[in-house]
């Protein structure tokens, strides 16, 4: 017998989204199940991300008006690529009125493991990374290291071993982060990216904690200043 007097452990619909990568990826939870949609980009997020919301919607029968929030990675990631999520979910939420949770993207991307300690490390272009660690600990996630920017042979230090690597800092810099994690890294996982899957379950709680916001409040995480914009993320003239 359900109480249903009782709080829900969970919203019922929340839509997810991440495009802090050049992987562009959408989810939809419904009572916990997720379905999502995932491909490599490139440089066509903005497009790419509103068909695949639709197509999702779609294919759940269901639309936007119906759902409890959503949920998207706040960075760190690629300027263009978070710029672009903020003012997606800003558009998508203030058009239904749905309340907004961000979620870190290195946290996110540590979530999507099998690992229960994880190092997270993305390309941050100018011989940086973004870094981050994480340990998975009696049924939650924990923070070893809160994201940072910073050269991978400067990456923060962790202990004991039995780490993952993962993230395309492992791609960019093996030898750096091979020799900073001497004899610590399990394995590594250079290939692997925040998903909007693992958006969803950890927004989750927190919508049901009600600590989501209202739309104008979704803002990007940068790490730093921009100190200048590669080519294809300077705006059109």
């Amino acid at each position: 017998m359900h109480n249903h007097n009782a709080r829900r452990s969970d919203p019922l619909k929340i839509l997810a989204l991440d495009t802090s990568t050049e992987y562009c990826s959408v989810a939809l939870s419904i009572d916990g199940e997720v379905d999502f949609r995932g491909t490599h980009a490139g440089q066509t997020h903005s497009q790419l991300v509103l068909c695949m919301v639709d197509e999702l919607l779609r294919a759940h029968a269901m639309r936007l008006d119906s759902l409890d929030g959503i949920a998207y990675g706040e960075g760190p990631g690629s300027f263009t690529g978070l710029r672009i999520a903020c003012g997606v979910v800003q558009g998508l939420a203030f058009g239904a009125s749905l309340p907004v949770v961000g979620i870190g993207t290195l946290l996110a991307m540590a979530a999507g493991t099998r690992a229960e300690r994880v190092v997270c490390c993305l390309d941050a272009r100018m011989q940086e990374i973004y870094h981050g660690a994480y340990e998975y600990r009696s049924g939650a996630w924990r923070v070893v290291h809160e994201p940072s920017v910073c050269p991978p042979a400067a990456a923060p230090a962790v202990s004991g071993s039995g780490w993952l690597g993962c993230g395309s800092g492992f791609l960019a810099y093996p030898e750096a982060l091979a020799s900073r994690y001497a004899g610590q890294l399990e394995a590594t996982e250079p290939l692997r990216f925040p998903h909007a899957r693992e958006v969803a379950q950890l927004a989750l709680p927190r919508f049901a904690a009600n600590e989501a916001v209202s739309s104008e409040h979704a803002a990007p995480v940068y790490l730093r200043d921009k100190v200048a914009l590669r080519t294809d993320e300077r705006p059109g003239r």
